[in-house]
């Protein structure tokens, strides 16, 4: 399905996008991205089976939705300058999900209902932070990562979530702040802590304050687990999961995501309309300190240590790896969206490099 040409970002003129383009390069790049799927991903069930490294409670408890391959588009200045597969087919985004959660604490934080580096449990009541560690949990530690929170949610514990141990510098019983981990576990206590901080399922609120504002179709969904609800006001509220570890997870179009992407690339503002502040664009892009590639639940490529052939100024959600990726570069006023695309790093290559810098890197 053609996508080109289609303009984002509330009908703002931003420019010609294709001043500074290389466009027999960039043309080149998205189709070499259309030729290059992740395999298996046509059933779900067996593909994750093979992707999680868990040693136990390797069971799938949310749903799944099988692939049906590579797809994306490549924005500047709010155009799509170019497209391949069909970008407004929903696939699962993995954990490109976290970094949408992300935006909905950045709601909470813009109603004044969230100070990042305040304790959860001044604004939250739950047992999870109720013991002398979890007590001094902050917003900010679980967003990016390092709130060292030990225990089980919904039948999964944190210490079998294999990905912690990969490049993970967390300590046993550490304070929260002290170490870092990539804890599929940990990021889905922050969909529960702002489930019952905003007292509503968050996909509403995502829906309501971000998606039908820039315009998104209406086959997005936002999925949790069977056993994933909470008792809040007499009622049981569905809470999501941050990503597709044990199934779940945004479920969204390549097109709907780059919406987003168009979204903090303007540090809030669509249109005429301010949906998120520029403050939290800031925060979500402030380095961790014990883990400086890394923001809250966005990854930095300042370093160029996510994506060591990409540019600098690339921020970016990803998940499964990169075969899910919403990549935004504010110095060339570029947003790029692939889905269920392999050796994503060539792309960004070839991309960064048809493209000139609007800014300093």
């Amino acid at each position: 399905m053609e996508a080109a040409g289609e303009r984002l970002d509330g009908g703002i003129d931003l420019g010609d996008p294709w001043s500074g383009v290389d466009t027999a390069r960039l043309t080149h790049a998205a189709k070499e991205q259309g030729g290059r799927p992740v395999p298996g991903v046509q059933d779900m069930a067996s593909y994750l089976a093979s992707q999680v490294s868990d040693v136990s409670h390797r069971e799938v408890v949310g749903p799944l939705l099988d692939g049906q391959g590579a797809s994306g588009v490549i924005v500047r200045r709010g155009v799509v300058l170019a497209s391949w597969g069909d970008p407004e087919r929903e696939e699962m985004a993995y954990s490109a999900t976290k970094s949408v959660l992300s935006l909905v604490a950045g709601l909470a934080f813009d109603d004044g209902l969230l100070r990042l580096d305040e304790p959860v449990c001044r604004s939250v009541d739950l047992p999870q932070f109720g013991d002398a560690q979890g007590r001094k949990i902050t917003w900010r530690h679980l967003l990016d990562q390092t709130s060292q929170w030990e225990g089980e949610l919904w039948s999964k514990p944190t210490w079998v979530d294999a990905q912690s141990t990969r490049e993970g510098t967390e300590s046993a019983g550490g304070p929260p702040g002290a170490g870092w981990a990539y804890n599929d576990v940990r990021v889905n206590l922050t969909a529960l802590a702002l489930t019952v901080l905003l007292r509503r399922p968050l996909p509403e609120v995502l829906r309501e304050r971000i998606m039908e504002p820039i315009g998104t179709s209406s086959d997005w969904s936002w999925h949790g687990y069977a056993d994933s609800v909470v008792e809040l006001d007499g009622r049981r509220v569905p809470v999501v999961s941050g990503g597709a570890h044990w199934g779940g997870g945004l479920w969204i179009s390549a097109l709907d995501l780059a919406r987003i992407g168009q979204l903090c690339l303007r540090s809030g503002q669509w249109g005429e309309r301010r949906l998120l502040s520029a403050r939290w664009t800031e925060e979500m892009w402030r380095p961790c300190p014990v883990k400086p590639n890394y923001g809250l639940s966005w990854w930095l490529n300042d370093h160029l240590t996510v994506w060591p052939e990409a540019s600098p100024s690339g921020r970016c959600a990803r998940g499964n790896g990169g075969g899910h990726l919403l990549w935004i570069d504010p110095a060339r006023d570029l947003v790029v969206s692939s889905r269920w695309g392999a050796e994503v790093e060539s792309l960004l290559a070839e991309v960064s490099r048809a493209v000139e810098p609007t800014r300093a890197t």
